[in-house]
């Protein structure tokens, strides 16, 4: 069962308005019914039925004259009168719509109905005077209570756009603050007003502006670092180039580092240029032979490839280098036979799955194997980057799509990757 705290803001807050509006209806009611009590009444009817009966012929007078003194006090005070003997025979003349004897009768006077519309009142020489002051007095409560509920009704119908404006600004503010966890950092909210809300916002609004610089000094930083990178980095590939001829050790480890922190420069600029909302607003996609490239890696790695025809709109780059990544982490770090696949789905996405029948990925490592410089304990110095992974994914999000990881129950891993054939 829900928790009031389990809906919108603005429902709890017209909850709360609503149920003050309904207690407080409820106990205009309970009180009006209460100080309305008929009993409060009595002796003033009984002092007025004992007047009519003072002014009224004795039973042992005429019928005619009996109800000829009724029908004077009916028109005297407008009141519709019933004069009956007491067995229950009308005397006075019949009243449209009809007067009915009441069903009970007990000394002194009573009101036999719950809305007192009727005051009976028996006589000394037993005849029964029933009086109804208005045939409309019984509607009237009804009336009440549906009056007061429309007016709680109007309350709450006015009340309503107004809880919803109060709230609104929050809903603007939550819809900001997940645009910046999105990576949407220029995302601003507007200030109205001077309350809470607007603080707030103003508060969010500094906190996302230092966010936005901190972020982007260090992109900055990164990416001059990594270009800066670049130029002793060619230096040292031509020393490389000339000692190719040499086959010591001391060259052979010369040669690797220098193609593994190439490898590394390259991979951190190009993380650099995926990450942001920024990159995927502006990202260029084009027209690509997906399977023609996954030919093409699969021939490079020589690996077997179960493919379709598939034409897609990607960055042929990207996937070449997110194909790559895949297909050299399942012959590095799996074993073989290392299988390769490229199909469409019935969704619109395509299907890129590479397996391996190594030891697989332990299950509570599974979650972190995507992350930026991050190595399973058995590949520590096992060479690589520590971002080819972490690349994959930021192709996937690049192109819309995404990158899980499975085990397989015979040995081995999958990663699966599902990205859209539209732009």
């Amino acid at each position: 069962m829900k928790k009031l705290t389990d809906y919108p803001m603005y429902q709890q807050i017209f909850f709360a308005v609503t149920s003050a509006i309904l207690a407080v209806v409820f106990c205009t009611i309970a009180l009006w019914l209460w100080l309305d009590d008929n009993n409060r009444h009595l002796n003033a009817f009984a002092t007025f039925t004992d007047i009519v009966e003072e002014s009224l012929p004795p039973a042992s007078a005429s019928t005619a004259r009996q109800a000829k003194a009724v029908d004077q006090w009916i028109a005297r005070t407008h009141t519709r009168f019933a004069l009956f003997t007491p067995g229950g025979k009308l005397i006075s003349h019949p009243l449209n719509p009809p007067m009915p004897y009441p069903e009970r009768i007990r000394p002194g006077g009573y009101f036999d109905d719950w809305a007192g519309t009727r005051f009976v009142w028996q006589f000394a020489d037993g005849r029964v005077l029933v009086v109804q002051l208005s045939i409309d007095r019984a509607n009237r409560p009804w009336i009440f209570i549906c009056m007061v509920l429309a007016m709680a009704f109007a309350v709450a119908l006015v009340s309503w756009p107004i809880v919803r404006r109060l709230t609104a600004r929050l809903e603007t503010l939550q819809q900001s603050v997940e645009s910046l966890g999105n990576g949407q950092l220029s995302s601003r909210v507007i200030v109205s007003g001077n309350d809470e809300v607007a603080r707030l916002a103003l508060s969010y609004n500094r906190s996302a502006s230092q966010l936005e610089k901190l972020v982007s000094a260090q992109k900055n930083m990164l990416a001059r670092a990594s270009h800066e990178l670049r130029s002793p980095l060619a230096r040292i590939q031509m020393a490389s180039a000339l000692l190719a001829s040499e086959t010591s050790p001391a060259a052979d480890e010369l040669r690797h580092s220098v193609a593994e922190l190439d490898e590394l420069v390259e991979e951190i600029l190009t993380m650099s240029r995926l990450e942001g909302a920024e990159a995927l607003k502006n990202r260029d996609v084009q027209r690509t032979d997906v399977t023609a490239i996954a030919a093409e890696e699969c021939a490079r790695s020589e690996v077997e490839l179960d493919t379709a025809h598939v034409i897609a709109f990607t960055d042929p780059t990207l996937i070449r280098r997110m194909m790559r990544n895949l297909i050299e982490n399942a012959l590095k770090h799996g074993a073989q036979p290392v299988s390769v696949s490229l199909h469409p789905d019935e969704t619109g996405h395509f299907i890129f799955t590479v397996s391996d029948r190594g030891k697989g990925i332990p299950d509570g490592e599974i979650s972190r194997i995507f992350a930026p410089f991050y190595r399973l304990p058995q590949q520590n110095g096992a060479g690589g980057t520590g971002l080819g992974l972490a690349l994959v994914k930021a192709v996937c999000e690049y192109h819309g799509g995404t990158v899980t990881l499975a085990n397989i129950p015979s040995g081995g891993a999958c990663f699966t990757v599902s990205i859209p054939l539209g732009a």
